[in-house]
């Protein structure tokens, strides 16, 4: 990524000793590795594993994809014998359950004959969480946990509120002007930042498991709405078309990549069967406005555990007033366009007075390119 998060913490060298600033060399290495499989693992986390024996690394690998080995049994099979008596650093707390595809990786611990594990985080899932690392301590191995944590709930956090809300995560994100403009009166709105942002926000999408847009956008700008950074697995589509005014030779209509339209009980029926034929998927609602709460619950039911919201100032606003937005991303270019009719980022009817704004936390600020990027999280 470009540039420096200027809002993390230092990490403190004096009051830790050698082994301990080695530990957090072992997790961050862990994490990077995690990080490789961003877009890839849904809806299972993101994991990275290190082993360490006699100071040095002897196993690395990382968790690829769903119904895959994950990263703690790749590190073991890598190492074979040489595991018994290492230490493992592990980004998230090792499974213990048998719900699922794959071995429980708790025991493929204690078999090994590990020693020690550090673990970033406990594992929100209810299936697993401190359960393994009880039934690793229970069998005698030492178990650290914590060490890096923010940074590990931050890459998975949008496996951690589907796992406990069954709904997925919500990113919006903005392109904007200095004077908090995303397009001209007459919608020109290309090119408002430069190309290293637009290349961050591809790989925003391939970390994604859906772009969710609405009926403006499409129409002013007829966008793919797909990541063209060599992504593995193209985000799915979702276009909030209550009316389905989209035209059937839009690039939102060919499939794949795979995308819903949101539509409502009025929306045109026989074009609706045309769409179903191409294989255009559909989540109907009552009346003219779509309810954020109940699409999210809609979305989680089919599995989508994260959404990239692009979209104009009203869909925007109707996603952070409706409080579906858990994190903000806007991209602040060096330019004014001026005027009162040109589109601002958020629109909408209603204002909130500033005792009632929405406040961000948790602020990191880049430059990129000649842009500024700023992401926070919504305080809900």
């Amino acid at each position: 990524m470009e540039g420096v998060r200027l809002l993390d913490p230092p990490v403190p060298h004096k009051s830790m000793d050698k082994d301990s600033e080695a530990d957090i060399r072992y997790m961050r290495r862990a994490l990077r590795l995690a990080e490789k499989a961003g877009g890839a693992t849904s809806p299972n986390p993101m994991v990275g594993a290190v082993m360490v024996k006699n100071g040095k690394v002897i196993a690395e690998d990382y968790h690829r994809k769903a119904g895959e080995p994950h990263a703690e049994a790749l590190v073991i099979a890598r190492a074979g014998s040489a595991a018994r008596g290492a230490s493992l650093y592990v980004t998230l707390e090792p499974c213990c359950h048998t719900d699922k595809r794959t071995p429980p990786c708790s025991r493929s611990i204690i078999k090994a004959g590990l020693k020690k594990v550090f673990v970033a985080m406990k594992d929100p899932n209810p299936k697993v969480s401190g359960c393994g690392i009880q039934e690793l301590r229970s069998h005698g191995i030492s178990v650290l946990e914590g060490l890096l944590g923010d940074k590990a709930r931050r890459l998975n956090e949008a496996y951690c509120k589907y796992v406990l809300t069954r709904r997925p995560f919500v990113t919006l994100k903005a392109a904007m002007t200095l004077d908090g403009k995303i397009a001209t009166p007459d919608g020109q709105s290309k090119w408002i930042t430069g190309e290293k942002a637009r290349r961050i926000v591809h790989g925003m999408r391939c970390r994604s498991d859906a772009v969710m847009t609405a009926i403006g956008t499409v129409i002013a700008d007829n966008p793919e709405l797909t990541s063209r950074i060599g992504c593995k697995r193209q985000p799915v589509r979702i276009i909030i078309d209550p009316f389905l005014a989209t035209p059937l030779d839009y690039n939102v209509c060919k499939v794949p990549p795979e995308t819903i339209f949101v539509v409502g009980d009025s929306a045109d029926r026989a074009k609706m069967g045309e769409l179903y034929a191409r294989g255009v998927r559909f989540i109907e609602h009552a009346g003219k406005r779509v309810d954020m709460d109940w699409l999210m619950v809609k979305l989680g039911e089919l599995g989508i555990t994260s959404v990239f919201v692009e979209a104009g100032s009203s869909l925007n606003a109707t996603c952070l007033s409706q409080e579906a937005v858990d994190k903000v991303v806007f991209f602040i270019a060096p330019k004014i366009i001026c005027g009162k009719t040109s589109i601002p980022v958020v629109g909408g009817d209603v204002f909130l007075k500033l005792e009632d704004a929405l406040m961000l936390t948790d602020l990191r600020v880049r430059k990129v390119g000649d842009d500024i990027m700023i992401e926070g999280y919504v305080k809900k």
